[in-house]
């Protein structure tokens, strides 16, 4: 595959999913994980999860695990590539869309879509939420810890970036 094809099948899935991400970028990473790792094999399991835990440390928009998913397809122009094509579509439809549901904001069919996309994106994001663990728990000692992290998010007030933390230091323990 040139690096023409590689661009454009870059462009074309991010496009695609760009319209379907109802909630965010996060909303759709099952898809985008079956896009990237079991239809294209640009990465693996591990290098997913992984690309998606850097995304979620770094300040920024959930959107960048696209940037780094373009990087590690196609360096950058595949970063360049892979964001446009997610962000440009969903502003565009955004701008359009919302001053037709500002215009309608007391009709009850607008009310009855927002009450339907309610639990349909946070079911994606579970579904997400559920691919990214089967990514990183690997092994017993990392799939005990994303359990344990599991029950310290549901349970606690931490936050999720002293567990990211902890798997990060437990990772580099095991290196040395």
């Amino acid at each position: 595959m040139n690096d023409d094809s590689v661009l454009g099948a870059l462009a074309l899935n991010f496009l695609v999913l760009s319209l379907l991400a109802v909630g965010g970028a996060n909303a759709v990473l099952p898809e985008m994980h079956r896009q990237v790792v079991d239809v294209a094999g640009w990465m693996t399991n591990e290098q997913f999860a992984q690309t998606f835990a850097i995304a979620q440390a770094v300040p920024g928009p959930n959107v960048l695990v696209v940037t780094l998913i373009g990087w590690h397809v196609a360096g950058f122009a595949g970063a360049l590539v892979s964001t446009l094509a997610m962000c440009v579509p969903t502003c565009v439809l955004a701008y359009v869309v919302g001053g037709v549901w500002y215009r309608f904001r007391a009709a009850k069919w607008r009310r009855a879509i927002q009450g339907g996309l309610v639990p349909l994106t946070i079911g994606l994001i579970a579904a997400s939420g559920f691919l990214l663990a089967e990514g990183a728990a690997r092994s017993v000692p990392t799939a005990l810890y994303t359990a344990v992290t599991v029950l310290v998010l549901l349970f606690t007030r931490i936050s999720p970036l002293w567990m990211l933390f902890g798997g990060g230091a437990l990772g580099l323990l095991r290196l040395i």
